[in-house]
């Protein structure tokens, strides 16, 4: 069989790629007011990444923002809610709201793909958009930001443009990282279809298991309070 691959270097990857090179999380939405009487995480944006939400418990919504307007979609256990790159959401929490977080291209969200909806004068400085900020305050702003976006959709595209701008020295980083683990996956489904048409079964053969504890810590998202799997 060979011998077993190493991991990539730099990356939390196992030798079996989680089904889809996602990323998992457990999320418990924060239950703090905002200045619209609405309680819950911080409105973001994630340029390279889908994202979607199981609700396991509780109940709530996420508010959407994008060129279709503002939506808002009930989260009840059971439900499944996902939306693409540009979607401006905000999770907000009914009572006790628990969802698991499943994130496209796992290791981009990590590295910085998502973007606050902090004020525009906030996001025209990087050296204040990546001040150092604790979550409640993080959490204030960029509601208050979004509260802005709401009111005058005409603002999309200018936030969409210093959101890229934000990123824009992390891009060559994000490849590497969807290369080793997004990109792979995809090969890997090719070498196997390349095998079967071949007749070889050889590389059921390797077949492995990981298995990933549950985090020993919470830890402070955007959304709330985080059980970061490393898969």
């Amino acid at each position: 069989m060979g011998p077993r691959p190493a991991r990539r270097p730099g990356l939390d990857v196992g030798l079996v790629i989680f089904p889809g090179a996602t990323a998992v999380s457990g999320l418990s939405v924060y239950p703090w007011q905002a200045e619209d009487g609405r309680c819950g995480g911080s409105p973001h944006v994630h340029l390279t990444c889908t994202e979607a939400y199981i609700t396991v418990s509780g109940s709530g919504s996420l508010q959407t923002l994008s060129a279709q307007g503002l939506q808002e979609h009930p989260l009840i256990p059971g439900s499944v809610v996902w939306f693409g790159p540009g979607t401006i959401h905000r999770a907000v929490n009914g009572t006790s709201l628990r969802v698991i977080v499943v994130m496209q291209n796992g290791g981009l969200p990590e590295a910085g793909d998502a973007v606050l909806t902090y004020p525009s004068q906030i996001l025209a400085d990087p050296a204040e958009y990546q001040r150092v900020r604790k979550p409640r305050e993080r959490r204030d702003l960029a509601v208050r930001g979004f509260l802005e976006l709401v009111s005058d959709p005409g603002a999309l595209p200018k936030f969409y443009q210093q959101a890229a701008e934000l990123v824009a020295d992390r891009l060559d980083d994000w490849e590497k990282r969807w290369e080793a683990g997004p990109l792979e996956a995809v090969r890997q489904t090719q070498r196997q279809l390349n095998s079967l048409r071949s007749g070889k079964v050889d590389y059921l053969m390797e077949s492995e298991v990981e298995v990933a504890q549950a985090p020993a810590q919470r830890t402070y998202g955007m959304c709330g309070m985080l059980d970061k799997y490393a898969l």
